[in-house]
């Protein structure tokens, strides 16, 4: 979508990774939810049908590479990546649902609550909130991040003062005009806060130093409000067909979103900047940390 953002560099094999750590994130999904012929039966299919839906598993992927940035294994960040998928899908499902963004489709298929009612998809979203916290329990902890910070971290990222909290400033603000400074704060919280999770929990499964931490958080907030930038971006210039989900939606509900705010070429500017300024915090890892430049720079450039 956009150009020189990303600084020139050995070539990477995005998608062969991308494909790697999808399959590898699926298996340990697998494995850790309950099946679907499980009691209550329903209640487990709607959750596997949400979780296995196609999702790119672009948080998931952020948290290996983290992990790998900071000299550790995709094994020891397994766990804590899933968590992560979960909350994010969690919130999807309930994002969708009449009472919310009210939407038909995501990721090309009929909403979990077309599917199975806004009861089950309610109570599948519970679910596979919970069940996060029960995956990121099964990490081992480690020296400077044990359990009880691992969990704090996810019980943070996804609370009232982050990710709900940006969902009910995002209610509230739809049909009325809002500052940029009101914008940034809705998209800190409703996206950029669990992509920032994301990295840090990777960073944390290597038992990096403070410092590594400090620039995992730095890029992924940068990351985060990046991608929602161009996520607004696509809502407007994108197909239905093309996203998988219902576009236009945003614009039609008068949400507040950057092209709303802030306009289309602006817009497309301070995306590339957001991204300029990921790049520059993995200046510490000399290197080490390619995963993630590619994968802010695919963010960036992403068409869906």
């Amino acid at each position: 979508m956009l150009r020189n953002s990303a600084p020139p560099a050995p070539s990477f094999d995005l998608p062969a990774y991308l494909e790697r750590s999808a399959a590898a994130v699926n298996a340990a999904l697998d494995r850790y939810l309950p099946r679907a012929s499980a009691r209550p039966a329903t209640l487990h299919r709607a959750m596997r049908y949400s979780l296995f839906a196609g999702g790119k598993r672009l948080r998931p992927a952020l948290c290996l590479a983290a992990a790998e940035a900071c000299g550790g294994t995709w094994e020891a960040a397994l766990p804590l990546a899933c968590a992560v998928e979960c909350i994010h899908t969690y919130s999807l499902i309930h994002d969708d649902l009449p009472a919310m963004d009210n939407d038909d489709f995501r990721r090309g298929k009929p909403t979990n609550h077309k599917v199975f009612g806004e009861g089950i998809a309610i109570l599948a979203g519970d679910a596979l909130l919970t069940i996060a916290f029960e995956m990121a329990a099964r990490a081992r902890g480690w020296p400077r991040y044990p359990h009880q910070r691992l969990i704090l971290e996810l019980a943070e990222a996804a609370g009232s003062r982050q990710l709900v909290g940006g969902q009910v400033a995002d209610l509230e603000a739809e049909g009325r005009s809002v500052s940029l400074a009101e914008l940034r704060y809705i998209h800190e919280r409703k996206t950029s806060a669990l992509l920032r999770c994301a990295v840090r929990l990777g960073g944390m499964s290597a038992n990096c130093p403070p410092a590594q931490l400090e620039a995992l958080s730095q890029f992924g907030h940068a990351v985060g409000l990046a991608f929602q930038v161009i996520d607004d971006i696509l809502d407007v210039t994108q197909s239905s067909e093309q996203l998988g989900k219902t576009a236009g939606k945003d614009t039609a509900a008068r949400k507040a979103t950057y092209p709303a705010v802030l306009g289309l070429e602006a817009s497309r500017r301070a995306a590339a900047q957001l991204t300029r300024r990921a790049f520059a915090a993995l200046a510490p890892f000399r290197g080490r940390a390619r995963a993630l430049e590619v994968l802010a720079d695919h963010l960036l450039r992403r068409d869906r």
